[in-house]
């Protein structure tokens, strides 16, 4: 499978939604791939080529990353909420006719993954949530986020990519991949100053998404890369507990963006996760939202 991935984009009042598609459309099999911080939906190039048969996706640039213009001028930044993106993310499924999706987040991703399940619970059809976590943040997670705002005003968006450099990759990705390091610095170098400062906030304001996550009865795929040091292993295993049924798979050699890092092996999780939502996920066109079984994907 190597399917061709078109760059799109939708009007939301004054602001441009871009996002990568691979059809067609409308589907009753979709994926919604939900990128990581600060970077942008070509993160998610890999996964969208190796879609089985019989899935279609979407991967959205979110606000002020790639080329999604940033939150209007008038708003304020103490004011963002993970809910904004929930709602871009639910404008897209009805631009492409989707009433459900399986959703696909990596660290940043995730949180917005399990916002759209606390807000649209029944247009959730599956969550792969990838180096990622369900708590808020602690103290000193919230101080390092505090502190990661002050370096933006002060020295602007590359000093933020230059922090972030170091911590996206395994120590094997960063020493052996310059290809995925240099993919990493090409999209946090899109990203704006105000895409970064609300995502920060958006990040710092969030809840505790534990209660959802552990109500939620569709599949559940938890992976994480064995050397991630933003949200490790422990991390994983803790989400695996709260949700019933979750597959966890840790990946050897990879750090927190291990879509990237070990495409194969993060594939692989990602098609028996689809495998799983195939069986259970109701089609589009429903007239109500009762389970049935589709084809799996061949």
């Amino acid at each position: 499978m190597n399917h061709s991935v078109e760059r799109k984009q939708i009007s939301l009042g004054s602001r441009t939604l871009s996002y990568l598609a691979v059809g067609p459309f409308p589907s009753g099999m979709l994926v919604v791939f939900l990128h990581a911080f600060p970077l942008h939906a070509e993160m998610w190039l890999p996964q969208l080529r190796s879609l089985p048969d019989g899935w279609s996706g979407v991967a959205p640039d979110f606000r002020g990353f790639g080329a999604s213009t940033p939150d209007d001028a008038g708003a304020a930044r103490e004011g963002a909420r993970l809910e904004d993106y929930a709602d871009d993310v639910a404008a897209l499924m009805d631009a492409v006719g989707a009433r459900r999706a399986a959703l696909c987040g990596c660290s940043m991703g995730g949180y917005a993954a399990l916002t759209v399940l606390s807000r649209f619970p029944a247009r959730v059809s599956g969550l792969l949530l990838a180096d990622t976590r369900a708590t808020a943040d602690a103290e000193a997670a919230r101080a390092s986020r505090a502190a990661m705002l002050d370096l933006l005003d002060g020295k602007g968006p590359a000093a933020v990519a230059a922090e972030m450099r170091p911590k996206l990759l395994g120590p094997a990705s960063a020493s052996e991949r310059p290809d995925v390091l240099a993919a990493l610095d090409g999209m946090m170098g899109r990203a704006t100053a105000r895409g970064i400062g609300f995502a920060v906030a958006r990040m710092l304001n969030r809840p505790d998404a534990t209660a959802a996550l552990a109500a939620f009865r569709g599949p559940v795929g938890i992976v994480v890369g064995e050397e991630d040091t933003l949200t490790p292993p422990a991390e994983a295993a803790s989400m695996a507990a709260a949700a019933p049924g979750a597959a966890l798979t840790k990946i050897p050699g990879a750090g927190h963006i291990s879509n990237l890092e070990a495409p194969d092996a993060f594939n692989a999780a990602m098609h028996e996760w689809l495998r799983s939502v195939a069986r259970l996920a109701p089609g589009v066109d429903d007239p109500a939202p009762e389970r049935r079984t589709l084809s799996e994907p061949r």
